[in-house]
């Protein structure tokens, strides 16, 4: 029985090579050759699109006939996503993506990008009006915003001396220098105050560790993190705060991720790791990949198990990081939350809650229950894969869909026990305990009081932009290829 496993997981290996290993296109559609090759081979819905089939081409001529018809390679990948209004696979075609530029996308994935260092977040005048403002809820630590004094809560209603608008707040905020003109909230109309500050973007890299510290609050000893990226680059950064919650002796846990898009599954596993710690080795998540994938790989591909080590490796597979996991042992875990919360932030939520007590703070998550691979163009779709070409090009498909040991996960997102939003007017300051969000926490946590929701009714926070929209990994989750 296992000598014909072997040989099937053998023969399904031998066909999806056999996908990237024929003669090359010519040079004017290799792109697009690549494109239509790692989507055939890997996209999670690649068998509800026509085009993708694998009868759809009979020889080599037939595919490069249908390929020239795609001067841009970014037009042909669009067109062979799924697309389905009946069901949120790849809406709005936003979660699977291409790049001309895989090292800006690798540098993002480490937390590294071209950055003034301002974060914001767009919003409609309260009066009603056509009025729109953004307001910066954090500042990356060494950029050039916080060199020039940017700090979170600023409100801004001009930039470069143009009125903002939905239309416009993307393309003036893309410039790599530029002037904000700063307005006084004024109850969610904001008033012109005459001041402004030039920044420039630079290379900046992000720890996603922003803040932690230990709140003492009667007999609770809490520990707070403000995580922002699930980034395996900062997996002994996020350890080594854990030892120190770990030595603090801390009865409770608040993990912050209402700014937190997603990252690495990995490291969402090893943080869960970290929270707990009593079930090592069961299930923490499943994935379900496309069905040709599944056949061609054992089944422990597919899973990521609650661990005790940390164990990361470069893509040639060199270890770079190996320890111990500090774990908590802990049964109930608080989550800060909102509409900017997405994919490994919310495995994380939904593989811990089978397990222990989630407890949820502010607003609906983001709703976002896959994940993507980058694939390269080389035989087998790897960084250092054999005959991998010169050119740049990258894809960043979905390729699996993320379950807890149950077999659930939640693709309209998670709504809290407390609802709240912030309030650009009385943002407050991270990591202090009389931050709305984080008091409202820590109330729960000492009296189990959750109280009246505190969203604001008539205030509309677009969901239009966020400065982060512009980043390559901007909600993504990323699993590695094995």
């Amino acid at each position: 029985m296992k000598i014909v496993k072997t040989a099937l997981i053998l023969l399904f290996s031998i066909l999806i090579v056999s996908c990237s290993e024929k003669d090359d296109a010519p040079k004017n559609i290799e792109v697009q050759h690549f494109v239509w090759r790692g989507l055939n081979a890997y996209y999670l819905w690649q068998d509800l699109v026509p085009d993708l089939d694998d009868r759809r081409f009979s020889n080599d001529n037939e595919i490069y006939s249908y390929l020239s018809g795609y001067d841009d390679p970014v037009d042909l990948f669009y067109s062979l996503l799924y697309m389905d209004n009946e069901y949120p696979q790849d809406p709005n075609k936003t979660y699977s993506w291409i790049v001309d530029d895989y090292i800006a996308l690798e540098q993002s994935f480490a937390g590294t990008r071209l950055t003034s260092g301002m974060k914001a977040l767009g919003a409609d005048f309260s009066d009603g009006s056509d009025g729109y403002y953004v307001y910066v809820y954090d500042v990356v630590n060494g950029s050039d915003a916080e060199m020039q004094g940017v700090t979170r809560g600023m409100i801004i209603t001009e930039v470069n001396g143009t009125t903002l608008t939905r239309a416009n707040v993307n393309d003036l905020f893309n410039n790599e220098t530029f002037t904000i003109h700063l307005a006084d909230y004024n109850g969610g109309n904001p008033i012109s105050n005459g001041t402004t500050i030039t920044v420039n973007k630079s290379q900046v890299t992000e720890n996603p560790v922003k803040v932690s510290n230990i709140i003492t609050d009667g007999g609770h000893t809490i520990g707070y993190l403000l995580y922002n990226q699930f980034s395996k680059d900062f997996d002994g950064d996020l350890n080594a705060e854990f030892a120190n919650f770990k030595a603090a002796g801390i009865t409770d846990l608040i993990i912050d991720l209402r700014y937190n898009g997603g990252g690495s599954l990995q490291t969402a596993t090893y943080l869960s790791s970290m929270i707990t710690g009593q079930f090592t080795d069961e299930l923490f998540a499943k994935q379900l990949w496309n069905q040709k994938v599944m056949n061609s790989r054992p089944a422990e591909t597919f899973i990521n198990n609650f661990t005790n080590q940390i164990k990361n490796t470069d893509p040639q597979g060199t270890i770079v990081l190996e320890e111990t996991i500090n774990s908590l042992n802990l049964t109930t875990v608080y989550f800060i939350v909102s509409g900017n919360s997405a994919s490994a932030s919310e495995v994380l939520i939904n593989s811990l809650k089978p397990y222990i007590d989630v407890k949820l703070v502010g607003d609906q998550t983001y709703g976002k229950h896959v994940g993507s691979i980058t694939l390269y163009d080389s035989d087998d779709y790897t960084r250092y894969g054999d005959n991998l070409k010169s050119h740049t090009w990258a894809l960043q498909p979905i390729v699996s869909e993320i379950q807890n040991v149950n077999g659930e996960n939640s693709p309209e997102g998670f709504t809290p026990d407390i609802l709240i939003d912030e309030d650009p007017g009385n943002l407050g300051v991270l990591g202090d305990p009389t931050e709305p969000l984080l008091d409202r926490t820590i109330q729960y946590i000492t009296t189990g009081a959750k109280g009246l929701p505190t969203l604001r009714k008539g205030y509309k926070i677009s969901p239009s932009w966020n400065s982060s929209m512009s980043n390559p990994d901007y909600n993504n989750m990323y699993i590695d290829l094995k």
